[in-house]
C-alpha cells in the first residue's frame, strides 16, 4: 500500500509542474502580446513621431552653436569622459543647448562627418512628421538614399578640399577615408574618383539625362540615319520629365482601433481639413482615425479608409522608352534586302520610326485641367454628409432587424463606397433586397449594392455624392501608371471608386463593347480611349479606322488623316460614313487579317508581337512579302445603324474579325446607344469580351450588355462599368472635351506626316451591280436563280422576302430584286404596291432560265 501511496506521490508532481510551465507560457504568450500591441499602437507612433521631431530641433540648434562655440568647448569634452563631463557641475559649456548639445555636436560633427552632419536632423525632421502628423513633405525612400549619399560624400570631399586637416568641416571619419584615399590616389586621382562617384550617383540613382545642346547634333539626316546611335537620338529629343509624388502617401496610415474605447467620449470632432480623395479615418480625437464603440454599445464601427492619391506627374512629353520604340508596328520604308526569310545579318535593327523622327508627341498642356466642384465644398458639409448617410443606412437595416458591427466609407470621385460587415447570422439576401429602400431613405438618384463583395467579406452599398467631381483627362494621362504603362496599347479609362487611375490594354481585351443610353457619355469615352493611344504611341505603330455613320462625332479625327488613319484605295474621306463603304473596309480588313496570317505562317511564329521582334532584328526577308506590321484599330461609333442598314453584310465581317484579328494586332471598339439583343447578339458578346456598360434605362439593357444587373443604377455623365468576364469595376470615365480634341489633332496634323493615309487592301464586291441595263448574264448574282424561284412560288417580289428566305443583307437583295426586274422576272417599282411577278408557275420559270442560259 505504501508503494502505491508513493506512486501517487510522485506523479503529482509533474502535474503541477505542468501547470506551472503551461502558465508560465501563458505569461510570456500575454507578455509578448502587450508587447506588440504597445509598440504598433498609433498613439505610441505618436509619442514616438514627437520626440523625434524634438530631438531633430535640439540636434539641429546644437549643431548651429557648435559651429561658433567650438573651441570654446573642444578641449573639454575631449579631456573629460563623457559620464564626467555630463555631471561635473563645475564644467559649464558655450553651446546654447548646453553640455549635452555640445557632447551630441562634438561626436557627429569632429568624430563623425563634420558639417555633412546637419543631414541628420534634416532627414529626422522629414520622418517625424510623417510619423506624428501624418504629411510627407518628400519622398522618404528617396530622400534617405541621396541623404545617406551626401552624409558620405561632402564628409570624403571636404577633407580632399581642405588638403586633408583634420577639422570640424570633413570629421573624423572624412578625414580617415579622405587621407587614404589621398595616399592611394594622389590628388588628381582622388579627385577624379570623386567627379566619378558623384557621376555615377547622378545617372544611375537620380537618372539625370546629360543632354549637349540641339545644335551639337546639326549633321546631315542621312548621316543621322546612318548613325548606330540613331534610337538614342530619337530619345533624346523627346525627353520625359517628371517629379515624382511621394510614394509613401499610398499607403495607409492608420491601425486597428483600440479596444479600450469609451463610450462618453465624443466620436466626431472636425478638427482637420477633408480633401476630397484623401483618406478620412473617423477616431476618438480626430476625424482622420478610426473610432470602434465598445462591446456592449449598439453603434457599430464607422471609419472613413484612406484611398490612393492620384501618382500625379508633370510630363512635358509622353515618348515611349527604347524598349517600346522596339515594339514598334509599321509597314512602311527603309526595307533591307536580305536572302532569306530567318537569317542573322550584321545590321542594326530596324527603326519604323525613322520616316517621321521628328514627330513630336502632344503635350499635356493641350488638355484642360478641370477644377474639382467638390473641392469647392465645404469640408463641413462633406463631414455631414457622409455621418448623415452612414445613420441613414444603419436606421433603415436595423427597422428590418438587421445588425451591422462595422461600416466604413471610401470617398470616389462620384461614388463614396460604404462597406459593411453585418452580424452573423445575418442573411446577404436580405440586405439585397433592401436596395430600393436604402434608395428612399438617402434620397439618392440610385444606389448599388455589391453581396458580397469580391474578394473581402463585407457588403457593398455605393451612394451617389452630392458635389461629383471631374476626372480630367489630364490628370488621367499625368499618372505614373499611365506613364509607366507597360502594355502594348494603353487606354486610360478613367477613376475607380478609390480615386486611383485606371488603364487597361486594349490588345489584351482584345475588343471592346460600349453601350449605354444617349447622353451618358459614349462619344467622350471612345474620344478619351483615342487620345490616350494618340498621346502613348508613334504614327508607324497604330493606324485607325474610324466608322461614323452620324457624320458628326469622328470628323475631328480628320486633321490626322496621314499620320494615323487608314482606308480603302483612292477613297476620299477617311472617316467612314457610308454603308456601302463600311462593308467594303470591314471585308478590306478580312483581306488583311488573311494576309496577315499567311506571314506568321511563313515567319513560324504566332503572333505580332514575335513577327514584328523578327522584323526589328532583320531576319525576315523583305523580298517575299515581310513587312513591319502597325497595330489596326477598328472604331464604330453607332452599331446599331449598321446593323438597321446592311444587317449581316456588317455582322458576318466583324464577327469573323472578332473571333479572328487578335493575333495579327486588329482590335475592335463597338460603340452602340441600342443595346438590344437584335444589335448586341450572340455572335457579338461571344467574341466581345471586355464591355463597357454606361447608364441604360432598364435591367434587361443591362444584362444585354454585362450579362448582370448594375448599369441602370448608374447617374450618368461618365458613370461607367467595366466588364473583363469576370471583374466588374465602376468607374468614372475622364473628361476630354470637343475642343481638346481639337487642339490634339490640330497639333498633330500641323506635323510632316506621310504622303498619304495607310492603304487598306483593295475589296472589289463580285456582287456590286454594275447600272448597266444590258447586263451579261455571267454578271448575276450567284443566289439568282434561288431567287427567282422564292419570288415566282410566292408570288411576291420584295427584298425583304429575299432577306428573310436567303438570310441576305438589305443591299444584296436590292441588287438581286433589279437583277430579276431586268430579266423579266418581275416588273417595275410601283411604289408603296407590290411588284408583280411576270412568270407565273415554276415550269414557266425552268423554261425561261433554260432559255437564258
Amino acid at each position: 500500500m505504501a508503494k502505491k501511496g508513493n506512486t501517487l506521490k510522485d506523479t503529482s508532481g509533474p502535474v503541477r509542474e505542468n501547470k506551472k510551465s503551461a502558465a508560465k507560457a501563458s505569461g510570456v504568450k500575454s507578455f509578448v502580446r502587450n508587447t506588440i500591441q504597445f509598440f504598433t499602437n498609433e498613439r505610441t507612433h505618436k509619442v514616438f513621431g514627437l520626440f523625434m521631431m524634438l530631438l531633430a530641433f535640439f540636434l539641429f540648434f546644437s549643431f548651429f552653436s557648435y559651429f561658433f562655440n567650438w573651441k570654446e568647448d573642444f578641449d573639454k569634452v575631449k579631456d573629460l569622459s563623457w559620464f564626467e563631463y555630463l555631471t561635473n557641475k563645475s564644467v559649464k559649456a558655450d553651446n546654447a543647448m548646453g553640455k549635452l548639445g555640445a557632447l551630441f555636436s562634438f561626436i557627429f560633427f569632429n568624430n563623425w562627418f563634420g558639417v555633412a552632419a546637419f543631414i541628420i536632423p534634416f532627414y529626422m525632421f522629414l520622418l517625424s512628421v510623417k510619423i506624428f502628423l501624418g504629411i510627407s513633405l518628400l519622398n522618404l525612400k528617396k530622400t534617405f538614399v541621396y541623404s545617406t549619399f551626401l552624409l558620405v560624400f561632402i564628409s570624403v570631399s571636404s577633407s580632399f578640399f581642405t588638403s586633408g586637416d583634420f577639422s570640424i568641416i570633413s570629421g573624423g571619419f572624412g578625414y580617415e577615408l579622405g587621407s587614404l584615399m589621398e595616399s592611394a590616389l594622389g590628388n588628381i586621382g582622388s579627385l577624379l574618383l570623386l567627379t566619378f562617384i558623384l557621376g555615377a550617383f547622378m545617372i544611375g540613382v537620380m537618372k539625370v539625362n546629360f543632354k549637349l545642346p540641339e545644335w551639337k547634333f546639326n549633321k546631315r539626316k542621312e548621316e543621322i540615319i546612318q548613325d548606330a546611335s540613331t534610337p538614342m537620338m530619337n530619345r533624346l529629343r523627346n525627353m520625359v520629365t517628371v517629379d515624382d509624388k511621394d510614394e509613401d502617401d499610398l499607403e495607409d496610415d492608420f491601425d486597428e482601433p483600440d479596444d479600450d474605447f469609451d463610450e462618453n467620449d465624443e466620436p466626431f470632432k472636425e478638427t482637420e481639413d477633408i480633401d476630397f480623395g484623401d483618406t478620412i479615418v473617423f477616431e476618438d480625437e480626430e476625424p482622420s482615425i478610426k473610432q470602434k464603440s465598445s462591446k456592449e454599445s449598439a453603434e457599430p464601427e464607422f471609419l472613413i479608409e484612406e484611398v490612393a492619391e492620384d501618382e500625379t506627374m508633370e510630363v512635358t512629353d509622353l515618348s515611349p522608352s527604347e524598349e517600346d520604340l522596339s515594339s514598334l508596328d509599321k509597314e512602311r520604308m527603309n526595307i533591307v534586302e536580305v536572302t532569306s526569310d530567318e537569317e542573322d545579318f550584321d545590321f542594326d535593327e530596324y527603326d519604323p520610326t525613322l520616316e517621321l523622327s521628328d514627330y513630336r508627341y502632344p503635350e499635356l498642356d493641350l488638355l484642360e485641367n478641370y477644377t474639382s466642384n467638390r473641392s469647392k465644398a465645404d469640408k463641413g458639409e462633406l463631414m455631414a454628409e457622409l455621418e448623415a448617410n452612414k445613420n441613414k443606412i444603419i436606421e433603415t437595416l436595423k427597422n428590418y432587424n438587421i445588425g451591422i458591427s462595422k461600416i466604413k466609407a471610401a470617398v470616389g470621385p462620384t461614388v463614396t463606397l460604404y462597406e459593411i460587415v453585418p452580424e452573423a447570422g445575418v442573411r446577404i439576401s436580405k440586405i439585397k433586397n433592401l436596395e430600393d429602400d436604402i434608395a428612399l431613405s438617402l434620397a439618392a438618384l440610385g444606389i448599388r449594392i455589391i453581396a458580397p463583395m469580391p474578394g473581402k467579406g463585407t457588403i457593398g452599398i455605393e451612394v451617389p455624392n452630392q458635389h461629383p467631381e471631374i476626372v480630367a483627362m489630364r490628370t488621367i494621362l499625368a499618372s505614373d501608371k499611365f506613364v509607366n504603362a507597360n502594355m502594348e496599347l494603353p487606354v486610360a479609362l478613367g477613376k475607380t471608386i478609390s480615386n486611383e487611375p485606371f488603364v487597361a490594354d486594349l490588345a489584351k481585351m482584345p475588343h471592346l463593347l460600349m453601350a449605354g443610353a444617349t447622353g451618358q457619355g459614349k462619344s467622350v469615352g471612345l474620344n478619351a480611349i483615342l487620345v490616350s493611344l494618340l498621346y502613348k504611341k508613334h504614327p508607324s505603330q497604330i493606324k485607325f479606322v474610324l466608322v461614323d455613320p452620324k457624320k458628326v462625332e469622328l470628323t475631328l479625327f480628320t486633321k490626322i488623316e496621314r499620320h494615323f488613319l487608314a482606308k480603302l484605295p483612292d477613297d476620299g474621306d477617311a472617316i467612314i460614313t457610308d454603308t456601302k463603304k463600311v462593308v467594303y473596309t470591314l471585308n478590306s480588313l478580312c483581306i488583311l487579317m488573311d494576309q496577315r496570317y499567311d506571314l506568321l505562317k511563313i515567319a513560324m511564329v504566332r503572333n505580332i508581337k514575335e513577327y514584328n521582334a523578327k522584323f526589328l532584328q532583320r531576319k525576315l526577308n523583305p523580298k517575299k512579302g515581310h513587312h513591319f506590321m502597325p497595330y489596326v484599330v477598328l472604331v464604330v461609333d453607332e452599331f446599331a445603324d449598321l446593323i438597321m442598314t446592311a444587317g449581316k453584310e456588317v455582322e458576318m465581317p466583324i464577327a469573323r474579325l472578332a473571333q479572328l484579328a487578335r493575333a495579327i494586332g486588329i482590335h475592335l471598339i463597338i460603340a452602340t446607344q441600342r443595346p438590344s439583343v437584335n444589335i448586341i447578339t450572340g455572335t457579338i458578346k461571344a467574341n466581345f469580351p471586355a464591355r463597357i456598360a454606361f447608364r441604360v434605362t432598364s435591367k434587361i439593357d443591362s444584362r444585354t450588355i454585362l450579362d448582370s444587373g448594375g448599369a441602370d443604377q448608374l447617374i450618368g455623365r461618365g458613370d461607367m462599368l467595366f466588364s473583363t468576364g469576370s471583374d466588374l469595376v465602376r468607374l468614372q470615365c475622364p473628361f476630354v472635351d470637343t475642343p481638346e480634341v481639337d487642339k490634339i489633332t490640330e497639333f498633330i496634323g500641323n506635323q510632316r506626316a506621310y504622303p498619304s493615309a495607310y492603304e487598306l487592301p483593295e475589296y472589289i464586291d463580285e456582287n456590286a451591280d454594275t447600272g448597266d441595263d444590258d447586263m451579261d448574264i455571267g454578271d448575276r448574282d450567284a443566289m439568282f436563280d434561288d431567287a427567282a424561284h422564292i419570288v415566282v412560288m410566292h408570288q411576291q417580289g420584295s427584298a425583304s422576302l429575299l432577306q428573310r428566305k436567303l438570310k441576305l443583307g438589305y443591299n444584296r437583295a436590292g441588287r438581286i430584286i433589279d437583277q430579276l426586274e431586268k430579266a423579266g422576272v418581275i416588273g417595275p417599282f410601283e411604289g408603296s404596291k407590290a411588284r408583280k411577278v411576270l412568270i407565273k408557275d415554276s415550269l414557266s420559270l425552268e423554261q425561261f432560265l433554260n432559255n437564258q442560259h
